[in-house]
């Protein structure tokens, strides 16, 4: 009778200890839900605004299709998690994707398409008080209108400088 008791004590303890490592040996494969801040949310609220970018021309694969210089506005808006790029004498508007945030620098990329190409913006800015400094890497691709196969990417590499025009920093806030 002792006998069986223990017996039986010790299948119940191996039970428990399996049922509890069980989970553990298989952990690998179970998706985790990870829980965070979005970056979106970690842009310092000094980006919001409006900005004069001048634009200078570092490097290119085709000058042909690249400008030198230029002058944009952009204006920069935030709606929950969403962060929204415009220009007002364009009437161009997108969102932008954050994918890094450290302090007072920041990089998005905004992906527009135009006809039968698409213009990707990789942008890497830091924010020192009412201007920014940074980097704008452009890269055009066009595709075929019979089959949609790429014919041809051009890239670009921009300098950048901004200047605030327009948002709470500059008015004092």
């Amino acid at each position: 009778m002792l006998y069986n008791s223990m017996k039986k004590l010790f299948l119940t303890l191996i039970l428990v200890f399996c049922s509890l490592a069980l989970p553990f040996a298989f952990a690998e494969n179970t998706p985790v839900l990870k829980a965070g801040v979005s970056l979106e949310r970690q842009v310092p609220a000094s980006l919001m605004g409006t900005w004069r970018v001048a634009a200078v021309l570092k490097d290119t694969d085709s000058p042909q299709n690249f400008k030198n210089m230029s002058v944009d506005i952009w204006n920069l808006s935030r709606t929950n998690d969403v962060i929204t790029l415009s220009n007002p004498f364009t009437g161009a508007s997108a969102s932008i994707n954050v994918s890094y945030v450290n302090k007072n620098t920041i990089k998005f990329t905004k992906v527009g398409d135009y006809d039968n190409q698409r213009l990707t913006d990789s942008v890497e800015i830091t924010i020192n008080g009412n201007s920014f400094t940074g980097k704008n890497y452009l890269k055009l691709v066009t595709y075929s209108g019979a089959d949609n196969s790429v014919q041809s990417e051009k890239t670009a590499l921009y300098v950048l400088k901004g200047e605030k025009i327009s948002g709470s920093d500059v008015l004092g806030k």
